[in-house]
């Protein structure tokens, strides 16, 4: 939030030094330009964590478990399996098992 406000301070300060277009453009530059540049500050900060073979954060990129596949729980006859349809079954209705 202090970020936030200071950029809103700059853009406010910037906006009555420079004339009225150029002001302006460079106040919506800093309001754009900001939070993204803080943004990918964060994220090569949190690149560092997890798995080395994981390719990054996410919702399920920072699980430890061992198999990255996902496995497929047939609902008929409960059997796991990888494929499109169960090869017990052959039922094609199915739940994701991570």
């Amino acid at each position: 939030m202090i970020f936030l406000f200071a950029s809103l301070a700059v853009s406010i300060g910037l906006q009555m030094v420079l004339p009225f277009p150029y002001g302006l453009g460079a106040a919506l530059a800093i309001f754009i330009a900001f939070p993204l540049l803080l943004r990918r500050r964060y994220m090569n900060r949190m690149r560092g964590y997890g798995d080395s073979e994981s390719s990054g954060g996410g919702f399920f990129g920072m699980n430890s478990g061992g198999s990255s596949a996902v496995r497929y729980v047939c609902l008929v006859c409960n059997h796991k399996h990888k494929g499109g349809s169960c090869p017990r079954c052959g039922s094609k209705m199915q739940r994701a098992d991570f």
